[in-house]
């Protein structure tokens, strides 16, 4: 992966947001623009992203750590596609006990 200059992440900074901080940071996220809260299944699309922001994980973390392709993850978090009822009772088991979920899984924190 190619490093731009002045795209590198200051971790320390981003674990010390609140989640107010870190919540409007994505709401000013051009790229990634809030979603249509009137459109069926953006409660469980915004749960998704929710819940890896809450565990300070970028896309790429949270797909390697809980072993979800990282482009349904991206479908998911930018509605394209949204999560079925198997993905929804394992992202809401992630949500409880990430730990729990990554030692089964033997895969480690990244954060």
């Amino acid at each position: 992966m190619t490093k731009h200059a002045g795209t590198e992440s200051d971790w320390d900074r981003l674990r010390a947001m609140s989640d107010a901080e870190a919540e409007a940071g994505a709401l000013a996220d051009k790229d990634n623009p809030p979603l249509d809260t009137n459109r069926p299944g953006v409660a469980s699309v915004a749960r998704v992203k929710v819940i890896r922001r809450a565990l300070h994980l970028t896309q790429e973390e949270f797909s390697i750590l809980y072993r979800i392709p990282l482009g349904t993850l991206r479908d998911w978090e930018q509605g394209r596609t949204e999560p079925d009822q198997a993905a929804q009772a394992y992202l809401q088991v992630i949500a409880k006990e990430p730990e729990t979920v990554s030692r089964a899984l033997g895969t480690r924190s990244a954060a």
